[in-house]
């Protein structure tokens, strides 16, 4: 339950390509190393241009967030133009299936991306969707999510798939 399907280094590793050939139409994603340091308030060119790739090869994106206070969140998503879904609770499934309910999507065709395994890939897998995992953007900060980092290593060396940029690899 804690181990990622796939294991990639970077957001912008997940190409729409990619996507459309997993039959991913709704990507869900964390928002905190994931997509951005927890310390970065609005989302950079590199984020923006990702985005509207997907976007634009009709893949839905929705930030799924624990975020505590929304603020950081709307103002990120409203900067990008997508959805969120906050209060996710994860571990908890119901943040992301309230996502894939608003979208109209179903497990089949759904997709987690986070960094962490406790809280998205966990969620991932009791949603029945794709769990994706990112090194986190950042590094780890503070001395518990260093630890978090370490005791994580086991389970992303137990991943099955490691995406490789090399055309027609991990088409699982």
């Amino acid at each position: 339950m804690l181990t990622p399907d796939i294991l990639f280094d970077s957001y912008r590793d997940i190409t729409p390509a990619f996507l459309q050939g997993q039959g991913v139409t709704l990507l869900l994603t964390d928002l905190d190393y994931t997509l951005a340091p927890k310390a970065v308030r609005r989302p950079d060119d590199a984020l923006r241009q990702w985005i509207d790739g997907l976007k634009g090869a009709g893949i839905t994106v929705m930030i799924v967030s624990n975020n505590r206070s929304g603020v950081r969140v709307t103002e990120f998503c409203g900067d990008l133009g997508i959805g969120y879904q906050g209060h996710a609770g994860k571990p908890s499934p119901k943040g992301l299936r309230a996502a894939m309910e608003r979208t109209g999507a179903d497990p089949a065709h759904t997709a987690m991306l986070g960094d962490k395994l406790l809280t998205d890939m966990l969620a991932a897998h009791r949603a029945g969707v794709r769990a994706w995992m990112v090194e986190p953007l950042g590094g780890p900060v503070g001395p518990w999510n260093r630890v978090l980092h370490l005791l994580q290593r086991p389970f992303k060396r137990a991943c099955p798939y490691k995406y490789q940029k090399n055309p027609g690899e991990n088409t699982k």
